[in-house]
Formats: C-alpha cells, sequence, structure tokens
C-alpha cells in the first residue's frame, strides 16, 4: 500500500493521547507514521469521508469460518473479507470445525490460509478432542503453535472434573493463561428447545430454553474456576442471571470475563412470530427483562466484549421447519451496527468501541494499543451516526441467513488499515483520491 493519509479522523481512543480529537492520520509501511492537522499530501492515498470516526482496531472473539468441511458456507477468505467490511483488524475462528481443530496441525493449516490477508485469524483450539467433551486435546500445541484460547464452541463440558483440569492445566500454558471460552447452557435443559422459555414460547406453542439453563452452567463453570484456578471466558451470554453471577464473581477478584452476541442485545424473542428460522440463535434471544440486564452489564463492565458469533449457513439448513432449522445468523458485517443501535442511547459511544477493541484485548491478554505516532496501523474506520438500510448488497459474508436485510440501522462500519493494507466496506468502495 502507498502512504495512506485518513482525513479529518475523528479519534476514539480511550486513554491515547489523540481521543476526542480530529487529526490526519498518515500511514506508512503498516505503522502510523504521523498524527497531526493538514498533513501535506504527497504523494499519498487520501480517504476522506464525512463524520468518518477511527479507533483501534477491533477484535471478534467469536466467528465460525466454517473451514475445514463446509467451506461453500465460508471460508477463511471470506469470513476474513466479511470481518474486514465489519471493521474487524482481527478474528477468532471457532475450532468446531470437520474435523475439528484441536491440534498443531489445525492451527498451522488456518494461518497458512489467512497468511497476507489485512485481517488477522487468531486461532481457538479445542478444549477436548473433537470437540465431544471426552479427553482434553493437545493444548500445549496448539498455544505453541499460534492458538489463543481454547473452546468447544457451543459443546458445553457436561464433566466438571474435566473442566477443572481444563481450566489448571491452561494455568500454566507459556504466554499466561489463555481464556477457556465456556458456553454457560446445561445441555440437558435445552435438549430440543427452539426459542426462550417464557410467555412468548407458551404462546406460539415452541419448546422453551430455560433461562437457569445458562445460570445453572455459569454457577458450576465459576465455582470450577474458583477451585482450580486459569481463566474463565463466558462466551456469548444472554440472562440477567448471567450477568449478576459474574459481577458476583468479579468482585471476588477472580479471572472470569464474558462476552455477548450483538444480535441478543437488540431482538428480543418476540422475533419468534414470523417462525423465520433466521431469528433461531443460540442462546436465543431473551425478553426485555434480560436485554435491559445485558446492556447494563456492558455499560458497567460486567460483560467485556461484544461478538458477532458468526455462523454462516446454507439454505439447506435453514429453509426448513423451524424446529429442524440451524441455529445461528451471519454477523461479521453487521456486529457494530447493530450493538450501536441497540446501546446508543443507553452507553457512550466511547463505550460501545471499548466493548469492540480495548475488551477483546484484555480478554486475549494482548496489550493495549492506541492511536499514535509510531504504534502499528491496525486501524478501524467507521461513522457511528450514519443512517442506513442492510441491503443484500452490503454484504460481504457468501452465506445470507440474516433477518436483517431492510431493517434500518444508527452507525456502519466504513473498513480497517492493517497490515498494510485498506479494506473499505461494499458502500465505501472507490472514495480514495
Amino acid at each position: 500500500m502507498n502512504d495512506l493519509i485518513l482525513r479529518r479522523a475523528h479519534v476514539v481512543d480511550p486513554g491515547g493521547p489523540h481521543h476526542g480529537t480530529e487529526q490526519d492520520i498518515l500511514v506508512r509501511d503498516g505503522v502510523i507514521a504521523r498524527v497531526g492537522l493538514r498533513l501535506p499530501k504527497g504523494n499519498a492515498t487520501e480517504i476522506r469521508i464525512d463524520g468518518m470516526h477511527i479507533s483501534v482496531g477491533w477484535i471478534d472473539l467469536r466467528a465460525h469460518l466454517r473451514d475445514p468441511g463446509e467451506e461453500w458456507k465460508c471460508g477463511v477468505v471470506n469470513g476474513l473479507d466479511a470481518a474486514a467490511a465489519g471493521g474487524f483488524t482481527a478474528v477468532c475462528a471457532l475450532p468446531s470445525t470437520t474435523p475439528a481443530v484441536d491440534g498443531r496441525s489445525g492451527v498451522g493449516y488456518w494461518l497458512r490460509k489467512a497468511e497476507g490477508h489485512a485481517v488477522r485469524l487468531l486461532p481457538l483450539g479445542a478444549i477436548t478432542q473433537g470437540c465431544d467433551g471426552k479427553q482434553l486435546a493437545e493444548m500445549a500445541d496448539m498455544r505453541a503453535a499460534g492458538a489463543v484460547g481454547f473452546t468447544d464452541d457451543q459443546m458445553p463440558i457436561g464433566n466438571s472434573r474435566l473442566m477443572a483440569l481444563a481450566l489448571q492445566y491452561s494455568a500454566g500454558l507459556p504466554g499466561g493463561a489463555p481464556p477457556i471460552m465456556a458456553f454457560s447452557q446445561d445441555k440437558h435443559l435445552i435438549a430440543n428447545g427452539a426459542m426462550h422459555e417464557g410467555v412468548m414460547s407458551t404462546s406460539l406453542g415452541l419448546r422453551g430454553i430455560p433461562a437457569e439453563a445458562e445460570a445453572i452452567q455459569l454457577a458450576r463453570d465459576i465455582a470450577l474456576a474458583e477451585y482450580a484456578g486459569g481463566h474463565l471466558h463466558a462466551a456469548t451470554v444472554s440472562t440477567a442471571q448471567a450477568v449478576e453471577l459474574l459481577r458476583q464473581a468479579k468482585a471476588r477478584k477472580l479471572r472470569v470475563t464474558a462476552s455477548v452476541a450483538a444480535h441478543n442485545l437488540m431482538l428480543d424473542d418476540a422475533s419468534m412470530r414470523s417462525f423465520e428460522s433466521n431469528f433461531k440463535v443460540m442462546p436465543p434471544l431473551r425478553d426485555q427483562v434480560h436485554i435491559d440486564a445485558l446492556r447494563q452489564g456492558l455499560k458497567d463492565g460486567t460483560i467485556d466484549a461484544i461478538v458477532s458469533d458468526h455462523r454462516p449457513e446454507d439454505r439447506e439448513h435453514k429453509l426448513v421447519e423451524l424446529g429442524h432449522a440451524a441455529f445461528g445468523i451471519i454477523g461479521l458485517d453487521t456486529a457494530f451496527a447493530l450493538a450501536n443501535t441497540a446501546l446508543k442511547a443507553s452507553m457512550p459511544l466511547r463505550r460501545i468501541v471499548e466493548r469492540f477493541s480495548t475488551g477483546p484485548r484484555e480478554v486475549l491478554g494482548f496489550p493495549s494499543a492506541h492511536i499514535n505516532e509510531g504504534a502499528k496501523a491496525e486501524i478501524t474506520l467507521f461513522d457511528p451516526i450514519a443512517d442506513w438500510t442492510l441491503t443484500e448488497s452490503d454484504l460481504v459474508s457468501q452465506a445470507r441467513n440474516t433477518p436483517f436485510i431492510g431493517t434500518r440501522f444508527t452507525g456502519r462500519a466504513v473498513g480497517i488499515v492493517a497490515n498494510g493494507q485498506l479494506r473499505l466496506a461494499p458502500a465505501y468502495a472507490g472514495v480514495t483520491a
């Protein structure tokens, strides 16, 4: 990439030297070379967009790239392309592939496929072999190969001894204890459920997934973390009970972090009245009491990060009877738009941005980053007040399992500058000068 100047960018970088100011940013050879006003253009490419804001690059802690095994749904390159359009400079890939990424070779396979892309792929290794909850995977080998954390995705580990061993063993791995990203749902309580258990599920005649399924499993995992040590990360929490359990755990100074999916902040279980399978997600969309608790948990820091929970599916797995439809929606393209629309009335912009940038870095144990001269240029470009409606042409994801086509949002990602590359969302193609 030639020299690049981001013109009159509003800097959102709490704790950084330029937070709250409007600056020109010169990027040269993948590094922020100068920060100032009215920088000379020289031979640089310029980006000038009304209302453009920038922050340190966003990191998504939870995306399924369906590779290896189901590349026709997404694949590494398409997933990273969608991440760039959604404002993410790094993405944690989930290991529940076919076969599962449960050893050094799987981590290496991902990193080779992602080599040279603007977006960094951050491998998550499986906690157990095959993600089947029976025997620990080769965590040390995967850590040495580049794994940043461990998870069995949406397969809860029912064996308490195995979960304690995972926490205990991971605590001694090089580089500090990586997060054990647990999916807090009791698999016996959620069995065959299609939506949140409550008044709406009863009225629709659909089997419900009780909030207690999350609370019971999370309470156990927190108790095990207190006993065994390590770093427990509660992935995609969705209930008021979970938020309170996390708040109490943090008050006891336990090493516990948490994330929430962007769509769980905006949609409630009434969406299921349409019987549209694209509203079928796991954990399910809850009622307003739980949504309010999630928003408050983000605001006060109980929940550390907002994630896309990107789950591409083909038509064959979604256009079926609701009970047989796969869980999940795509999220990389729209995560910020969803979260900003849901939270803008209750949270300042800087806090929303922190849950995409600072929070994920802290979960992964990465050093802090700021917009400053000499820093590596991993920068997210976004417009927090853009008023727009999502169309098919806005999606980079090759999968189309989203309920948000035709939805009006406030705020959108513009693109990223990372790994010496400029990548813009489709709506902003051609703005360079």
